[in-house]
């Protein structure tokens, strides 16, 4: 296609000049042939040929002020006019904006720009030159509210101002909602984005359209996150909310996402516990079996509160995931059953989806007059699903799981050295192969759960294991620079501070370019940590925070091996990357999407 890039900026300098290279090279990539016109101090203004203009398909303005270009030469030609700065970032989406865009340039299109005392303004109140795509809102939540979440609002955040669609997003992380959307921006929306693993409140977008997603498809591939939504997003329903919404295209629903919305609401929990108990060890390991001190204090706040909490937390959320509020109090009880029938986080987990389910099927089969429905969630669906809940796990459920969970927290804890090694080999892999994804987070529930029956090894392993791919990644940028480009490079430093503090997630960037190099590398790094994790008998009470929980006496019983262990595999993942790795590939965006 034969285009014509226009490029202008107030300095007449750098900024023109550079625009104008990457919209040339982005355009010829896409098999375009482009004419540059650089409109500057320093470049002389070139004369179009009758010619040029008549075989031009596109004409493509990037200048600031807009009004700062002629336009008469190019009447009756397709134009996109847009601010120099929005084709900086990121060119490809730029000109795909732009080949989506134009629209056929008229005599009133010019007066209405020219005539304008603010060009810029006017720019965006006429409909040839308004930029402004339809208004998206979105919220972002993971399981623990750490990394993913805040790295999926800023990738759609990002992915909707190179689209030009003017994009907000409310993250609701471990800290609770930020940035939080008001009822003005919901109402003008287009659609609502919902990139969650975990159940958020749907009711306030009853009538609008969404579309779901997880924080992982949102965070790789947050455009084409946008485009689906834009084209498949469903109205929402007052009834879809409270968890019991119809399928959509592009969400991941169902008993993995309960599972992961009760480890979210018990995480806090198991943190505050665990590093509770670490500093009642700093006055010594035994010092809290003496009544009345601080140490006795600190452990009663712990181990013999919050931990004691952890699985009717985890129940209670597992069950409002499935059925919304009613489903808390019948998935509390059954999980606090479940802990004092010796249950363990097994129990837990049944009790919660057997409360969910329960009360979920009350409030949708159970029909009763119209006198009394208003009873049915405050009193009916509470008794029946909590006296179910509550009979199944004593007479049912209660005495097997408690077996099930005693056999296996004596197994792991009488495991020789071969069988732990195996055991870390598996869960570091696990925690390496998908950076945050299913997998991931499948053995870090498991880690957390066995947390509550005090077997803190896996946790261990688990933790030091999920540090290796973003440290490796940042060790492997810096003692192979020329092999990284100057994008990877600062990606690396970034990567290396996520590692520091257990955010796997910061290698993303480099298996989304590389996965099949990454993720193997980071896979044996991983497995390497985990199985000098379980020799060396590392075990760990807090379940995040990466190397910092180092700082707190007693939190982890042997500090100088562990980080022996998550140095080791670091070294195995960086050196192998560094030296599989393909040269440095220039990369043509700013930010990666």
């Amino acid at each position: 296609m034969n285009v014509i890039i226009v490029t202008a900026c107030p300095s007449g300098m750098a900024t023109t000049f550079l625009a104008a290279r990457r919209l040339e090279q982005a355009a010829r990539r896409r098999g375009w042939n482009p004419i540059i016109d650089m409109r500057s101090r320093i470049e002389p203004e070139i004369t179009l040929s009758e010619a040029q203009l008549a075989e031009a398909e596109l004409v493509l303005i990037a200048a600031s002020p807009l009004a700062s270009v002629a336009l008469d030469d190019f009447l009756g030609k397709r134009v996109h006019l847009a601010p120099i700065e929005d084709a900086l970032p990121d060119p490809q989406a730029f000109l795909e904006l732009a080949d989506s865009r134009a629209r056929v340039l008229e005599r009133k299109d010019i007066a209405a720009l020219t005539d304008s005392a603010a060009p810029a303004s006017a720019a965006d109140e006429t409909p040839f030159t308004s930029s402004r795509g339809p208004s998206i809102v979105a919220v972002t939540a993971c399981p623990t509210g750490v990394a993913h979440t805040f790295m999926a609002a800023e990738a759609l955040s990002e992915a909707g101002r190179t689209l030009g669609y003017p994009t907000r997003v409310e993250t609701q992380g471990s800290v609770g909602a930020q940035d939080a959307l008001t009822e003005q921006e919901i109402a003008e929306a287009e659609v609502v984005i919902l990139a969650c693993d975990i159940e958020v409140d749907p009711t306030r977008f009853a009538g609008k359209r969404v579309w779901r997603t997880s924080t992982g498809t949102a965070l790789k591939k947050p455009r084409d996150t946008i485009e689906q939504a834009l084209e498949g997003a469903e109205v929402e329903s007052a009834s879809a909310s409270g968890g019991q919404g119809g399928q959509q295209k592009g969400e991941k629903r169902g008993p993995y996402k309960h599972l992961l919305t009760g480890v979210s609401f018990m995480l806090p929990m198991v943190v505050a516990g665990g590093l509770m108990i670490a500093l009642s060890f700093v006055f010594g390991i035994k010092a809290f079996e003496e009544e009345g001190t601080l140490a006795a204090a600190l452990m009663q706040i712990g181990g013999g509160s919050a931990f004691k909490l952890m699985i009717p937390v985890l129940a209670g959320y597992i069950a409002y995931s499935i059925a919304d509020r009613p489903g808390i109090t019948p998935g509390m009880i059954g999980g606090w059953l479940a802990a004092t029938l010796d249950a363990g986080f097994l129990g837990g987990i049944i009790a919660g989806f057997l409360a969910g389910y329960t009360a979920s099927g009350l409030s949708r089969y159970v029909k009763l007059p119209q006198s009394i429905e208003s009873l049915k969630p405050i009193l009916i669906i509470p008794l029946v699903a909590s006296m179910v809940t509550g009979l199944v796990m004593i007479y049912v459920v209660g005495t097997p799981v408690a077996g099930l969970m005693t056999a296996l927290t004596e197994f792991l804890e009488s495991m020789g050295s071969a069988n732990a090694v195996l055991l870390g080999i598996l869960l570091g892999a696990m925690m390496c192969f998908d950076l945050g994804g299913p997998v991931n987070k499948a053995a870090y529930a498991f880690g957390v759960g066995l947390l509550a029956s005090e077997t803190y090894a896996p946790m261990a392993a688990i933790m030091a294991a999920g540090m290796v791919p973003a440290l490796g990644m940042g060790l492997a940028s810096f003692i192979a620079r020329s092999k990284f480009a100057e994008p990877e490079r600062e990606a690396g430093k970034a990567s290396f501070i996520l590692g520091l503090c257990f955010i796997s997630e910061g290698a993303i960037p480099f298996a989304a370019k590389d996965p099949l190099r990454v993720i193997p590398t980071c896979m044996v790094g991983g497995a390497v940590t985990g199985a000098l994790s379980m020799l060396v008998g590392a075990k760990l009470l807090a379940p995040h925070g990466g190397l910092f929980v180092l700082l707190i006496p007693n939190a982890i019983n042997v500090p100088l091996m562990y980080l022996g262990a998550i140095v080791a595999g670091t070294l195995v993942t960086a050196i192998s990357y560094a030296m599989i790795k393909k040269g440095a590939q220039q990369v043509e965006t700013v930010a990666a999407t």
